[in-house]
This record gives C-alpha cells, sequence and structure tokens, in this order.
C-alpha cells in the first residue's frame, strides 16, 4: 500500500488560539502544529541531502509525505491563517521553501534574515524522544544583535513545532553552535517574483556545488 497523503492536517486550531508575541518582534510558536503521525511520514520521507545548507524544492526529490507538506504550505489555507496570526496581508506575494538536513558547527550565528523576505516560517521536523537534549541548535528569539544569552524565548527543533514571524529589521535570532542532523523545512513570502528567482537560483547553485563536494 502506498503511503500517501493530499494535504497534512495542520493543527490550525492550536495556531488560532497562540498568542501573537510582539516583542521584540512580532512572532508565534506553535508546539505540534504538524501532528506527530505526520511528523512520522515526514521524517521517513525527508529527501536524503547528506549536506548542510537551504536546499530549494527544485533540487531534492520529494516523496508522498513531503510533497504533501510542500502542497500544504502553498494553500490558501495556511496563508490566510498565517496572515491572521501574524496580522499582515500576504496576498499576491510568491513563496520560496527551502529543506535543511544538516547543521554545521559554525550555523546559527546572530543575524534577521534578508530584507527580501516579508514572513519567515520554520517548521522543525526533528523526531527526538525525551526532546531535544543538544544545548546546540534551539532558536533564540533576541531582544537585540549583542549576545545569545539576552533572548526571549528558545524553540527546541522538534517534533512539527512552528515558529513564524515577520521580517523586520529588529528580527535577530540565532543558536548556538550544533553539528550534526537538523530537519528544518523553511518557508518565506517574498517581496516580489524576481528576487524569487534570484534568490531560487543561488540556492540551487549552491545545493548544485555542495552535492558536487563529498567533503562539504
Amino acid at each position: 500500500m502506498t503511503d500517501t497523503l493530499a494535504t497534512i492536517p495542520f493543527d490550525y486550531a492550536a495556531l488560532a488560539r497562540t498568542p501573537l508575541a510582539r516583542e521584540p518582534f512580532p512572532y508565534a510558536v506553535i508546539p505540534n502544529f504538524v501532528p506527530p503521525a505526520e511528523v512520522d511520514r515526514i521524517d521517513r520521507d525527508w529527501p536524503d541531502i547528506g549536506k548542510p545548507g537551504a536546499f530549494p524544492v527544485s533540487s531534492v526529490t520529494l516523496g508522498p509525505a513531503t510533497r504533501a507538506l510542500v502542497d500544504t504550505l502553498e494553500s490558501p489555507e495556511f496563508r490566510k491563517a498565517v496572515e491572521a496570526k501574524l496580522e499582515i496581508d500576504l496576498s499576491g506575494l510568491p513563496t520560496m521553501i527551502t529543506f535543511r538536513d544538516r547543521c554545521r558547527a559554525r550555523d546559527g550565528q546572530i543575524h534577521t534574515d534578508s530584507v527580501t523576505k516579508v514572513v519567515t516560517v520554520l517548521f522543525y521536523l526533528n523526531k527526538r524522544t525525551g526532546g531535544w537534549q543538544d544545548d546546540g541548535g534551539k532558536l533564540r528569539i533576541l531582544r537585540g544583535p549583542g549576545s545569545l544569552e539576552d533572548y526571549v524565548a528558545e524553540i527546541p527543533p522538534v517534533d512539527g513545532t512552528v515558529l513564524m514571524f515577520r521580517c523586520t529589521r529588529n528580527a535577530w535570532h540565532g543558536h548556538h553552535s550544533y553539528e550534526g542532523p537538523r530537519h528544518v523545512l523553511q518557508l518565506n513570502w517574498m517581496v516580489d517574483e524576481a528576487t524569487k528567482r534570484r534568490e531560487e537560483g543561488r540556492h540551487k547553485v549552491s545545493a548544485f556545488l555542495k552535492k558536487l563536494n563529498p567533503f562539504g
């Protein structure tokens, strides 16, 4: 029997009842937004990347569960739910989706997302019995760029937790160093189609070069 899904039944009720944090910038964290059974399927179906970096959808092979996940992210229902939570109009803006499979020790440095991005949504799809045990790799929402210790929230990257935030100039975030598997799907609404194509092209070239480098 083929393990297929048309869409992923996200926990929209949990999203609706989760308050929008407004300081230091607008964001929301929804644990288990992706139900456990779907996380299991996505985990089994995760693209065989084996490299660090961001890989656009066009650079990876999707199975039934990951294809269903991508399709659900591009649905009007999901867009409207994000709009309602973040109090923003995303209609007409293009989306860019990238997969991250592994984390390098140098990843996670304090940063804000590019001004070409309007909203970032991070899906944490790592299965961990007992939670994320490593001190590194847990994203922190920061009050500013000065220190990873000056944070208001810390998000373990596990079990279908979702973080969504508006890409404001003060949307500082980062995490302590971690090296190893760290499955994250990132969705961005971009400022325009030309920017989306440019960014996807850059990621695609980078992904191609990483695949050629067995030590990358």
